[in-house]
């Protein structure tokens, strides 16, 4: 892939010469069954060293995806419940960001059969379809057994309610409002180290880990390899993996 990643190694370097802590996550959404592109992205992930927050969709999951993560770095999270639209006229698709009955239900029911599916290796973060969600639903989900949520963009804040974490994922490489193909490398490395200065001069929380977000069953030969090329560029540069086990 021909693309100039000098400034990003640039921008690498500078948080090296200052010795500021990089922890690096990867999250990827709409897991319900094993497929090739699953097994590519498992084979990603054991190439590049790096695990995967696979965001499982619970009304959907099979067993068979069950007995696909096991034994992999795959880690199971909440991806909503059944990844259905509620949303009104003219408005942007959201499954938990719409007010209408049977939110917490389905939040709640979620979570209970991610854990008779996954038992000890899910993890209870909250993955709202769309990366959009209700900002009242938040003080709701530790109580429902959550500890943490994700979705797209720098956090406002790291406890958005008590007893809950925010995580979000920053950089996304599918162009979905154009051919949905990879956006330009180059606009992607941009826009990388737009994050990352904004974080080095405190103008963004430098705490909390960047995240890269894919979606493996729609990827094309390009982001593929746009993906891999970026995670070695972040990890050789001195970004640590992080998981929701990191300290």
């Amino acid at each position: 892939m021909l693309s100039d990643w000098s400034p990003l190694r640039a921008e690498l370097a500078a948080f090296r010469r200052d010795n500021l802590p990089l922890p690096l996550w990867w999250r990827d959404d709409d897991a319900v069954a094993p497929s090739a592109a699953l097994d590519q992205l498992t084979d990603l992930s054991c190439t590049v060293g790096l695990p995967v927050h696979l965001a499982i969709i619970p009304a959907h999951a099979t067993d068979a995806l069950v007995a696909r993560v096991d034994g992999t770095q795959l880690i199971p999270v909440v991806h909503g419940w059944a990844h259905q639209d509620h949303s009104g006229p003219d408005k942007k698709k959201n499954e938990f960001l719409s007010p209408r009955a049977g939110r917490r239900t389905e939040i709640t029911q979620a979570l209970d059969r991610m854990r008779t599916l996954f038992g000890p290796k899910l993890r209870a973060m909250f993955v709202p379809p769309w990366n959009r969600i209700d900002p009242s639903v938040l003080p709701d989900l530790p109580a429902q057994g959550y500890v943490a949520v994700s979705t797209f963009g720098p956090r406002a804040h790291k406890d958005p309610a008590p007893g809950l974490q925010q995580i979000n994922t920053h950089i996304d490489p599918i162009w979905w409002k154009g051919t949905r193909n990879l956006i330009d490398p180059d606009q992607l490395i941009s826009q990388t180290v737009t994050v990352l200065r904004a974080r080095r001069r405190n103008e963004a929380d430098a705490a909390e880990p960047m995240g890269l977000l894919t979606h493996h069953l729609v990827h094309t030969p390009a982001i593929w390899a746009f993906s891999e090329i970026f995670l070695h560029e972040m990890l050789s540069g001195g970004a640590t993996p992080w998981t929701l086990e990191t300290p």
